[in-house]
């Protein structure tokens, strides 16, 4: 496929803007040149663009089990809701008293993800999951600063954790201290005990974890870190499992984000925009960023708390995408919301259990709404790897699963089917999975190949890592540089 720079020729264009209506102003610091803008008409552009999106395979197009990333379809209602103009045509620079709606949808979601999480307080500025780690450690740190306990420097990650939950406590200027799961794949309570002490500022966990199981030691994990001085941050990464269920702040944590792309209706993937609002208790409630919503009595205002950590992100956060989350969670009630989250575990087990048949599990009994299988001994008996059954799959239209993730478990695939696939779906996605296991043991080199029936083939994955092509180069002609 060309680029839009390669099927562009000087002279083609479109005039898509009305001629210019006011004076034209002249910056001081214009450029030389102009910029090198693709030359196409109205029907290249579309076709262009049209061409890139059947390249693309998202939840519209197949089966998406992608682990640990709830790439779930999620009601257009939603998006209509959140396209209302009063939500669309507003600017954060209004005074408060002309977007009185929107400040009490921002309250109204506010006290609905601390009704979900067990919360106190919330704010929704985190643009993201990352973003709202991020967050939540600096209330950690702003907590034991204000107590004047300076002495606690280090977050304590299991090693099964998202790799952002380590890089997040080292921007926030923690050390981390790694600690190794059980046999079981959930958190050594002797490991955690021995690593727990008054240089802890906290714990960072998920609950279900990233292989797929509810710790049950969960009130013991949380105990161990605060009677050593300790806090406790809940990544709410999959929350899917469990929303409505039960809540993060009565298994003993006090500070947690929510991934709205993930579990409240917000599309995943893309670019963005995401949202990861974080909530904390009372003792944490004074450090949250500014400015919060506050409803005095039928009007909305904000106010910014007594020890703000300050803004961390301009204005309110990603404002459309807190509405969609909104209407995800008032459309669903209260009875909708553990339905969900229950039929995401329904989904895995079904699955799991299934291809149990066949593959091998990384841990033996029941999961929660994503489960881990290791390719280790298929791999040693028939040289087909993980990578080789996640491309096999690309042949019948089905997204590969999360590959070599956690990396405790050695040839993972992990699968999160979500709760919105039919039985009829993970049928036919099973049957694949077996026939791709048939493919190896009968025929392994086809499994090497693959994909074949694919836009673009295989590619070599280590010479575009280490050698990207992350721009265009232009032609160069009549003394012209390639890249002014």
């Amino acid at each position: 496929m060309k680029t839009i720079f390669e099927k562009g020729h000087p002279g083609q264009g479109l005039s898509l803007l009305p001629s210019c209506d006011v004076p034209e102003i002249h910056l001081d610091h214009e450029r030389m040149t102009p910029p090198r803008l693709p030359h196409l008409g109205e029907n290249e552009l579309t076709r262009h663009y049209k061409q890139l999106c059947d390249r693309v395979h998202g939840v519209n197009d197949g089966f998406y089990p992608l682990g640990s990333c709830t790439m779930k379809y999620n009601p257009k209602i939603d998006e209509e809701l959140a396209a209302l103009p009063g939500f669309t045509q507003v600017h954060p620079l209004q005074p408060v008293s002309t977007v009185q709606g929107c400040l009490e949808a921002m309250w109204t979601l506010e006290q609905s993800l601390c009704a979900v999480t067990g919360m106190d307080a919330v704010t929704l500025q985190p643009a993201a999951g990352a973003h709202g780690e991020f967050t939540g450690l600096l209330l950690i740190k702003a907590y034991h600063t204000h107590r004047g306990d300076s002495a606690r420097t280090k977050i304590i990650v299991p090693d099964s954790a998202h790799g952002t939950n380590p890089a997040s406590a080292r921007m926030a200027g923690f050390d981390v201290v790694n600690i190794p799961s059980g046999p079981d794949g959930c958190v050594d309570l002797d490991a955690l005990s021995a690593a727990v002490g008054p240089d802890t500022a906290g714990l960072m966990l998920t609950n279900p974890n990233t292989v797929g199981i509810f710790d049950k030691n969960i009130l013991s994990i949380t105990r161990i870190v605060h009677e050593a001085g300790g806090l406790c941050y809940y990544d709410g990464a999959n929350l899917n499992a469990v929303a409505g269920v039960v809540r993060p702040g009565d298994m003993g944590f006090d500070v947690c984000h929510l991934n709205l792309h993930k579990t409240f209706a917000a599309p995943h993937g893309g670019g963005g925009p995401g949202s990861g609002p974080v909530g904390c208790k009372a003792l944490l409630r004074d450090f949250l960023p500014g400015p919060q919503v506050e409803k005095t009595g039928e009007d909305y205002n904000f106010f910014t708390p007594a020890h703000s950590i300050g803004r961390v992100k301009g204005f309110y956060g990603n404002f459309t995408v807190t509405v969609k989350a909104l209407a995800y969670l008032l459309t669903l009630g209260k009875e909708g919301v553990p339905e969900a989250s229950e039929n995401a575990v329904l989904n895995a087990n079904y699955m799991m259990w299934r291809l149990a048949k066949t593959y091998d599990m990384a841990y033996n009994g029941w999961c929660m709404h994503e489960f881990v299988m290791t390719l280790e001994k298929l791999h040693k008996d028939t040289g087909v790897s993980a990578m080789d059954i996640a491309k096999g799959l690309l042949d019948h239209g089905i997204h590969p699963p999360t590959m070599y993730f956690p990396l405790i478990v050695h040839e993972a695939l992990m699968v999160e089917p979500t709760e919105t696939e039919s039985k009829e779906t993970m049928d036919e996605a099973c049957a694949v999975f077996e026939q791709l296991y048939q493919d190896a043991l009968r025929d392994p080199q086809s499994l090497h190949e693959a994909p074949r029936r694919t836009p673009v083939r295989r590619l070599d994955e280590v010479s575009a890592a280490r050698n990207p092509v992350l721009r265009y180069e232009f032609p160069t002609g009549d003394g012209e540089a390639a890249n002014p």
